[in-house]
This record gives structure tokens, sequence and C-alpha cells, in this order.
């Protein structure tokens, strides 16, 4: 009797157990499959140029004086017959005669007694490396690192010159170089003033980490004698050019000075003393004082209708722009390549060096512009713009501007140091 009621009792609990089993299986959380991929790090490359880096030597030097790739190469169990194959197959790539003194390079040994060489890499600049491998067959690459930009903003207050000012500020001299030619057409850099002054937003350069330069100007700022010159990047029809606030083009028909700024020695002037003959007599042009062998830019397209040796002109040059305006360059110390009469210049164009040929004191130019067969003051010369900001792309720029314009208003200008 009693063995019965115990089986009659299990009988009963046996659908409960079974529930509560299942039960507490289903409310079990199963291990997710899924893994954290947040957690794992990123694999090292171990890598250099394709090669295994605790497999390979690599050495650093830079090209020295009058060094060619054999003389390197054959330092490194490279035969000469391999050395003119990988001559000629570089050829069409980059040719190892244009090695350049003190440029850096590389080379990928194995990593044993031999120290035989597998690769060379030369570097021409910082961003483009050649890749020149022979390990196996010869195959030469042009490759180029990645580079990053960052954003910066720079200001200053003119103290002596535009670069001065800028290497004061922390900033590299190249922007001088680079505002000076946004505003060629607007501002004499010859003329500035202490307490002019400028903004800028621009991109500085980075390959792995390291500075190599300067980008793009985005927008700029320029106050010269109290008058305000807002500059502003903008492509349109695939062509990049700088406009102001309204849209009109900066770029002018003609560059406002000939050649690097360094000093005006001598302005325009109808009654100036000559500085050999000591008499009065007219100089109607603006000599710009500047080191023999500085380079000599055309202001603007045109005709080259003289290129020779003229007297008291010494070298000289004339280039006639259009109907109405004709420039001459006068005491070069020699021609550019293919300055000729009848020869077609681009403004900006090197048409010769600054010399003291002729009837001359020391080096400089002597610039001199006609308007309609009459001289005038260069420094006052006021040409017409080039092509403002179509219709079809004026609502976007506006739009840019805009942003750029707010953004350079809020730069704190720094005071003169």
């Amino acid at each position: 009797m009693k063995n019965a009621l115990q089986v009659i009792i299990a009988i009963t609990l046996l659908p409960i157990i079974f529930s509560l089993l299942t039960s507490c299986h289903k409310n079990k959380k199963e291990p997710s499959i899924e893994k954290d991929f947040s957690q794992l790090e990123t694999p090292i490359d171990q890598t250099i140029y394709g090669y295994d880096k605790d497999a390979v030597e690599i050495i650093k030097n830079t090209i020295q004086p009058n060094q060619n790739l054999s003389d390197i190469l054959s330092l490194y169990q490279v035969s000469y017959k391999l050395i003119n194959e990988i001559a000629l197959a570089a050829e069409p790539i980059f040719d190892v005669r244009k090695f350049v003194t003190d440029k850096e390079y590389e080379i990928i040994c194995s990593k044993d007694s031999t120290r035989q060489a597998k690769c060379f890499i030369y570097h021409p600049n910082s961003i483009d490396y050649i890749v020149y491998k022979f390990d196996d067959s010869v195959h030469v690459s042009k490759e180029q690192f990645p580079v990053s930009s960052v954003e910066k903003t720079t200001s200053g207050t003119i103290s002596s010159s535009l670069y001065h000012t800028l290497i004061e500020n922390g900033n590299s001299p190249k922007l001088a170089v680079a505002l000076s030619e946004i505003y060629a057409w607007q501002i004499d850099f010859f003329g500035i003033q202490k307490g002019d002054n400028f903004k800028m937003i621009f991109d500085e350069l980075y390959v792995n980490d390291e500075l190599i330069g300067i980008g793009d100007i985005k927008a700029a700022y320029f106050e010269h004698m109290d008058a305000e010159y807002y500059a502003f990047r903008y492509e349109q029809d695939s062509i990049i050019e700088y406009f102001d606030e309204m849209g009109n083009s900066l770029r002018k028909a003609f560059l406002k000075a000939p050649l690097s700024y360094h000093r005006i020695s001598s302005k325009f002037s109808h009654n100036r003393m000559h500085p050999i003959l000591k008499r009065r007599m007219p100089h109607l042009g603006v000599d710009y004082a500047a080191p023999s062998g500085t380079p000599i830019y055309s202001i603007g397209d045109g005709k080259v209708i003289k290129a020779n040796y003229a007297g008291a002109a010494g070298n000289y040059v004339k280039i006639k722009h259009n109907s109405v305006y004709t420039t001459g360059y006068m005491h070069l110390s020699k021609f550019g390549n293919g300055i000729h009469p009848g020869a077609h210049v681009k403004q900006g164009q090197v048409i010769g060096y600054v010399g003291s040929t002729g009837r001359s004191t020391g080096p400089h130019l002597d610039f001199r512009v006609w308007k309609n067969g009459q001289a005038v003051d260069p420094l006052t010369l006021k040409p017409p713009s080039a092509k403002p900001i179509d219709e079809a792309h004026k609502t976007d720029y506006l739009k840019k501007m805009e942003i750029y314009k707010k953004r350079l208003n809020t730069i704190l200008t720094q005071p003169l140091l």
C-alpha cells in the first residue's frame, strides 16, 4: 500500500518537475556568439615596402655630391649589369640621373653577412617616393605617402615685413609667398606699412604626423593703409581662384609688381636727379632694388616686341599686352629662356633676371608701363578685373563666403611684437 502511494505521488509530481526544468532551461541566457571587435587591437604592420621588417636590414642615407646609383648599390653586392638594368627600367618612371644632392634614400638589404641589396627607395620630396625593386626581377614604381591636412588660423600685425611677422608668430615663411600671390593684384607688398594686419584660414599638410608644408589658403583678410581686402578660395568650371565678398575675381589683368618683394629705390618722376649724370631728368618708371639674379616676371600675357641690349637701358625686354598696355624691363643680367622678339609670354612667366647692365649704379630693375603710348606710373595702375563668379555659382559662393567671413572676423589680430 505504501509503495503504491509513492508511485501515485511520483506520477502526480512528474509534470510539475518537468515544467520547472523546461522553464529554467528557457530562461537560461545563451552565451553570445558575437565578439566585441572594439576591444581587439589593430594589428601592427610588420612590413616595409612589402618586406618583413624582421627579415631585412634598412639603411637610410642622403645622396652625396656627384653620387649616382652605381656608387651606392655597388657597395651592397649589386652587380653593374643589374644596376644598368635598373637604370633602363627606371627611365619612364624616374630617371636615376635626376637624383639630387641631400635628398634621402633607403636601401633594403638581406639580414645576413652579405648585406645584399634587394630594393632602393629614393625620396625626391616629402610626399613622393620611387621604389626600385630588384630581388627577383626589376620593377620600378612611383608611390606617394598619404597626406593629411589640418586646418589652422593665424593673424598678425606688420612690424617690418609680412615675412618677418609670420616668422615671429610661429608660421611658415611659405605663407608670405602664398598670401602675396593671392593679393598680387590688390596690394603692392613693396609698400606695406607698419600697422597693416592680416588674418588667414589655411591648411597644414602632414605625412606620418610630420609637418611637410602649407596647403590651401581657404580665406584671408588683409588691411592695408586702412583699406580692407577679403579673399575667398572657390572653384568654378574646374578653375580655382580667389574672389572678394561680391564675387569679383582678385586676379587682375596684370600683376602688381614684376618681381618678388624687396624695396623700391626710385619712383616714377618727371624731375629726378639722375644718380650718374647728376642732372635732373624724367624717370618714367619704378626702380626695384634686388639682388642680381632675382627672377623678373611678365606682369601679364603678351608678345615680346624687344629683347636686346639697348645702350643705357642695358639688357631690355619690352612686352605688348594688348592694344592699350605695354611694359618694359631694363638692366637685366640675362634674358629668360625663350625670350626673343615675337615670343608669346604668359602672366608670371620669367622673362629675365635682375642685373646692372647699361647705365646703372647697382643691381635693380627699371620697370615701365605705357598706356596708349604714354608712360604711366606703375604704382598707380588700375587694370580691369578678371572674370567674376558666374551667376550659376553665385548663390553657392555667397553662402560659403559668408561662413568663412564670419570665421575670419572672429580671429583676434595679434598685436605688434
